[in-house]
């Protein structure tokens, strides 16, 4: 297992500091204005497409540059350290629709990624009644007059408003079978008649919406399933195992930003007669900073290797996702406290990152479900 950069990947890196550099209106103020105004950077979006790195991970065939996971994962960091969202969130919808979607699915969800949109299907899996708990969900599905009419309550719905799709998570109530093989994913288009969609307001990842998705008597076709009938289950199961290494991604990335404000200012501000880092519980603060971030790169690096590989990622991904969001916020909350009472205010984008980073110990499953998910699944292992 080589982490070595080729020459090819060294060139791209390369080219995201060039396309910030060149194109400097993708500053912090920028993404300020877009918070405040609770709508996504969808200029940053659309000129990171014509720059060629929105592609990235797309299959040729759809008009996209393929490439491995470990590129894709070495792309949402760089584009982390210059304080912007990676965008490879993307990753789990293109796998998933590959691996479950028909030819006409996956059509639909490529266009909606290379039309600008970072969202090809919202997920239609969280409901009051059930979050952590998949097995809980009340969203039903039935068969009507040749048709599909599913009803019930979606929550936690990134994007929900933006998406032109849901992937949604139904259940079939009338067989006797467990819920874990009664559950079946549809692709659910979000203007369907009896879709309503409400907004929450959130801590962080302002430029992202949060929304309440009510399906009221939806009807969809039989050509909307995705994945064969009763199993949905594993469809969400490879998604979540993609999602928590996006998830460990961005933290690395996140952290390496923070991490890299952190240093640079400890070195320019003066106290007592010399610059902070010349004080050793700042040089403790930066050390320890430093490797955690490259510890996380490590974790997150070999499990895109083995996602490469073809290699079971139930393991792996929660382990890495269970250790870097936790870390990856830790590093954040250092670097606020080396930035001081600065580091507090919206003047630097270190706080807008410690606010996003706290999403990450619950998102795609929380810190306690990844200890649950691996410490089951490390028993078994060696009762093989």
């Amino acid at each position: 297992m080589d982490f070595r950069k080729t020459d090819e990947q060294e060139l791209l890196l390369e080219s995201i500091d060039q396309f910030f550099e060149q194109n400097p209106q993708f500053n912090e103020q920028y993404i300020k204005d877009c918070e405040e105004q609770q709508v996504p950077m969808a200029e940053f979006r659309q000129a990171f497409i014509e720059a060629g790195f929105g592609l990235l991970g797309i299959p040729e065939e759809f008009g996209g540059v393929p490439v491995d996971t470990q590129t894709l994962v070495m792309v949402a960091e760089k584009v982390y350290q210059h304080g912007y969202p990676s965008g490879l969130g993307a990753l789990l919808q293109i796998d998933d629709i590959l691996a479950f979607g028909t030819p006409d699915q996956q059509k639909k969800i490529m266009d909606c990624l290379l039309s600008g949109s970072n969202m090809g299907f919202c997920l239609g899996l969280s409901e009051p009644g059930s979050g952590s708990d998949s097995n809980a969900i009340a969203t039903k599905f039935e068969r009507k007059d040749g048709k599909v009419v599913i009803n019930g309550h979606k929550t936690f719905t990134t994007d929900g408003d933006r998406a032109k799709y849901m992937l949604c998570m139904t259940r079939d109530f009338t067989t006797d079978k467990p819920a874990h093989k009664s559950m079946t994913c549809w692709l659910v288009p979000m203007d369907a008649p009896g879709v309503k969609i409400e907004n929450w307001h959130k801590v962080g990842h302002r430029t992202r919406s949060l929304c309440e998705v009510y399906l009221d008597n939806v009807v969809v076709d039989e050509s909307d399933m995705v994945g064969n009938e009763g199993e949905g289950f594993m469809v969400v199961m490879k998604n979540f195992e993609v999602e928590r290494l996006v998830i460990a991604a961005d933290s690395l990335g996140m952290a390496s930003c923070c991490y890299n404000d952190a240093l640079k200012y400890a070195t320019e501000r003066e106290q007592f007669g010399k610059t902070i880092g010349e004080f050793q519980m700042i040089q403790q603060m930066l050390v320890e900073m430093r490797i955690k971030v490259d510890n996380m790169r490590n974790s997150v690096y070999k499990t895109a290797w083995e996602k490469d590989q073809g290699q079971s990622l139930k393991i792996p991904s929660s382990l890495t996702k269970y250790y870097c969001a936790q870390t990856g916020f830790e590093v954040c909350d250092s670097a606020m406290q080396v930035l001081g009472g600065l580091g507090y205010t919206d003047e630097t984008r270190v706080s807008r990152l410690w606010r996003d980073a706290r999403m990450h110990r619950i998102g795609g499953g929380t810190d306690q479900v990844m200890v649950h998910i691996a410490g089951r699944a490390l028993q078994k292992e060696i009762t093989r």
